[in-house]
């Protein structure tokens, strides 16, 4: 079957009027129904939308492919339609779409017609087949192009060949199964042609598994890349070097892959076993971490900036102080009164991303701009973005089993509205005594004598050489500077200092005991100095 079978003249429309995602899918919809490939538009409306929140259909070079399964589709049919100025679709590049197919398929649709679906997603890789539809004049034209494109490909049916040695493999896969798997494993083999690449690429796509590596392919591959959004089966991969990536990696980096693919983490059957004993100390790490570590330019941008005032004189942004500096007290309003401002607020908007993505940026950044402004200080933003999270991914599980057609509702006002009111319900509960324990611990910082302080300073500098960067020091450090008190972090920094710049001196000093690659590391001896 070709792709000219599933879509004509009448299927095709050279000016969509749509000025968003939402229309162009209803107008693309409409065209279906109006063509007789679907016989409930409100229903197979439906089973788009729910197939673009699990991700969007949206590509790179102005192409969108919106696609499903459903059981309203009549026949397997394409529509057509073409935006020369483009339209906002939230595609993967940020770019605006030009060109949208509108894949239909029925629920239980044979195999031939998912494979002829799936051929249009390889050739949209093709620039210049791209641009040839974009500027076509009329439908007949894009027709006469698609089926013109399809004879050439058919010429290079056989491309898939058999891995040798030192062979690239993958994956591909995503969750219908219909455009992702393919435009992904079309990429990856094009661009491994163009690098002299041998590559085999196994494609889990909606009619099954086509083209399976075997175990003697796995055995010799010099290394494998996974590019899914589903479940793939992985035990057979125990030993090899693994690059797991999105299925959109795929598509969008494939040169980038190829080449990291050999350098991969040793993979391990089961090593997810293992990990499922400590699921919550993980899960916090990551949240945690990603909170710090967008938090982190605020941090250093502020801190050098009040740094720098503080050569004036310690008070001189103080108007009433006898050295008060008018440029001092600009740096100290945008460092402190900045970036130092944001501080909280960005750790716990970015801990609540990591937990239940953009809706619980929101709510989780709120709270930790409560606390900021409460006396609640690092330890209460930390609670606010853990808080903030946990009840957004709350909120998505009472609302999971809601009516589809109010599912545009929940990431605009469903999650917002009931995440601010619950997260700033329990923040207001609390602050009160998170305040407490944080002025607590800023009175007992400022009591330390010079000789508890060093001390602790050696603690937290012998901390480094085991946690360095980790949630346990580097995050102390913070939340005394947080308090207005930077003695604790010096001695953190310091001592994040002193392991890698112990190991590049003794790579210097007893060149014997280390292999070449290990000596190599004594270059970045400079970076060392700044704790990176």
């Amino acid at each position: 079957m070709k792709i000219t079978d599933l879509i004509n003249e009448s299927s095709i429309t050279l000016g969509l009027k749509g000025a968003n995602k939402n229309e162009v899918i209803t107008e693309l919809c409409k065209l279906h129904y109006k063509n007789n490939n679907i016989n409930d538009l409100e229903g197979y409306m439906k089973d788009i939308l729910k197939r673009e929140a699990q991700s969007s259909t949206g590509l790179e070079e102005g192409i969108a492919i919106p696609h499903a399964k459903s059981k309203y589709v009549i026949n397997p049919s394409l529509v057509l339609g073409i935006s020369k100025d483009g339209i906002d679709y939230d595609s993967l590049d940020g770019e605006p779409s030009n060109l949208f197919f509108m894949i239909a398929a029925p629920e239980n649709t044979s195999d031939t017609h998912i494979e002829t679906l799936s051929k249009l997603t390889t050739f949209l890789i093709d620039d210049d087949f791209r641009k040839s539809i974009l500027n076509a004049k009329t439908p007949k034209k894009i027709i006469s192009l698609i089926n013109k494109k399809e004879i050439e490909e058919d010429k290079d049916i056989n491309l898939e060949v058999e891995a040798i040695n030192g062979s690239i493999l993958a994956v591909t896969g995503c969750p219908t199964g219909i455009a992702h798997t393919y435009m992904a494993a079309d990429a990856l083999k094009k661009k491994a042609v163009e690098m002299g690449v041998n590559i085999k690429v196994e494609t889990n796509g909606s009619t099954g598994i086509k083209n399976k590596l075997t175990s003697e392919e796995i055995s010799n591959a010099s290394g494998i890349i996974v590019a899914a959004d589903k479940a793939v089966e992985m035990d057979r991969f125990d030993g090899k070097p693994v690059l797991i990536v999105p299925v959109k990696d795929g598509i969008k980096r494939p040169e980038e892959l190829i080449n990291d693919a050999p350098k991969a983490p040793i993979y391990r059957a089961n090593q997810k076993n293992k990990s499922n004993n400590t699921p919550k100390r993980s899960g916090f790490y990551k949240h945690l971490m990603n909170g710090v570590s967008n938090m982190l330019p605020f941090v250093v941008g502020g801190g050098i900036l009040i740094a720098v005032s503080f050569m004036f004189g310690i008070k001189a942004f103080d108007p009433t102080d006898p050295n008060f500096n008018k440029f001092a007290k600009f740096l100290m309003d945008i460092g402190g009164g900045g970036a130092f401002a944001l501080m909280i607020p960005i750790l716990a908007g970015f801990i609540g991303m990591s937990i239940a993505d953009r809706p619980g940026f929101m709510p989780a950044m709120v709270g930790g701009m409560m606390a900021n402004a409460n006396g609640g200080g690092f330890l209460g933003g930390l609670l606010a973005g853990f808080i903030g999270g946990y009840v957004v991914n709350f909120i998505k599980k009472l609302t999971s089993n809601m009516p589809e057609s109010m599912e545009g509702l929940k990431p605009i006002l469903i999650f917002p509205v009931l995440g601010l009111f619950i997260t700033g319900g329990i923040m207001t509960i609390i602050l009160g005594p998170i305040a407490s324990i944080n002025n607590g611990m800023v009175v007992f910082l400022n009591g330390l004598g010079s000789s508890n302080l060093i001390v602790l300073g050696i603690i937290l500098g012998g901390m480094m050489a085991v946690d360095m960067g980790g949630p346990v020091t580097f995050t102390f450090g913070i939340v005394a500077i947080a308090s207005g008190n930077y003695a604790p972090h010096a001695a953190v920094m310091a001592g994040g200092m002193v392991p890698p710049l112990g190991i590049a001196i003794a790579t210097i000093l007893f060149k014997n005991k280390f292999t070449v690659e290990e000596r190599d590391l004594k270059s970045s001896m400079t970076l060392h100095l700044k704790e990176i």
